[in-house]
């Protein structure tokens, strides 16, 4: 079976199995005050160009979304988001578990527009019984999108503009960030990220770490006691340095760079495979994440060699799947995958 399902199949990349295994009797303090997390947060600003950040780690998407979102909102407050877009779709109700509304926008590919949500805002205000209803006070954003496509840097910059124009922060959910930035369509680097937005994170679960995401606040805007509230919700981890020594490895000879630089090299070969075989694609996707239209019969029969993801139904006939690639896919998974089809 040659496994396309996602970017976390495997465990973790072996530099950081490595780093692990030899720091693993070092005696280090609890709850990321060890030397392993200062030196990974240091090493995150300044990849970031941005050393007035604040930067904190956290095991999971999910909960790293949860938190965020549920510390800078007012209990007043929603987000807004795609309608397609992560928390809104395969989390399971954790913002509203949290007291906080989804509010949903219209995407294209996976992305909204500054002028959808400048719509959404001026409404929301003209209408005299606004009082009466969840408060827009944060933007969520994913790069790449659930659909692997990505925000141009001008496309960012004017979404950034209007929540600066209604004073609500932009959260940027980095859960594939580094495939974002190493596509060879991005015209972002992680600085102008960190520019743009109020803030983000730095995904690891996805992007060659056994697990973990780095938070970084860009504005001052750290909410107070932000690790109070973080033990509060159940997230702080005693052993932090399993997060410090991982992120500590993958901003260490740009190794998170080069794992997403591998993945997406892997993609655009893959996406060939499938392109002279005369198969569709949903949408273009220049980052790791390839969805492809298959025949129901035929999608069945690919499974029985090949794992891979539903994605969403097409048709009565036709299913949408996605094929991902990681640190982990090889040139040998590809060939394989060649003489299956």
């Amino acid at each position: 079976m040659i496994d396309f399902q996602s970017d976390y199949i495997a465990g973790a990349h072996p530099q950081i199995i490595k780093q692990l295994s030899e720091t693993n009797l070092e005696c280090l303090p609890g709850y990321g005050t060890d030397a392993y997390c200062s030196a990974a947060k240091e090493k995150i600003k300044a990849a970031c160009g941005c050393p007035e950040a604040e930067v904190e780690f956290l095991t999971g998407g999910t909960q790293t979304n949860a938190i965020v979102i549920s510390t800078m909102l007012q209990d007043y407050e929603g987000v807004l988001a795609a309608k397609s877009g992560h928390i809104s779709t395969h989390e399971a109700g954790a913002i509203e578990y949290s007291g906080h509304k989804v509010l949903e926008l219209s995407q294209a590919g996976g992305k909204i527009s500054a002028a959808v949500l400048k719509d959404y805002l001026s409404d929301y205000f003209a209408d005299e019984n606004y009082e009466h209803m969840v408060f827009p006070g944060m933007v969520y954003v994913s790069h790449p999108t659930e659909y692997g496509t990505l925000y141009s840097k001008a496309e960012l910059e004017a979404i950034a503009g209007v929540c600066q124009d209604y004073k609500i922060p932009l959260f940027l959910d980095g859960a594939r960030l580094g495939y974002g930035l190493m596509s060879a369509a991005s015209d972002m680097t992680l600085a102008d990220i960190a520019r743009i937005c109020d803030v983000f994170y730095i995904g690891g679960t996805k992007v060659g770490a056994l697990c973990g995401e780095a938070v970084v606040f860009t504005k001052g805007n750290q909410p107070r006691h932000f690790m109070t509230a973080v033990k509060k919700r159940g997230a702080l981890l005693a052993k932090g340095r399993l997060l410090g020594i991982q992120f500590d490895t993958l901003f260490t000879h740009d190794l998170y760079f080069e794992i997403s630089r591998h993945a997406i090299g892997l993609a655009e070969e893959l996406k060939a495979i499938f392109t002279e075989r005369g198969y569709s694609f949903y949408l273009e996707s220049f980052t790791n994440q390839q969805f492809i239209i298959l025949e129901n019969a035929q999608m069945k029969r690919l499974k029985q060699d090949v794992s891979f993801s539903f994605w969403e139904k097409l048709d009565d006939n036709h299913t949408v799947v996605r094929f991902a690639t990681s640190w982990s896919t090889t040139a040998e998974d590809l060939e394989a995958l060649k003489r299956i089809l």
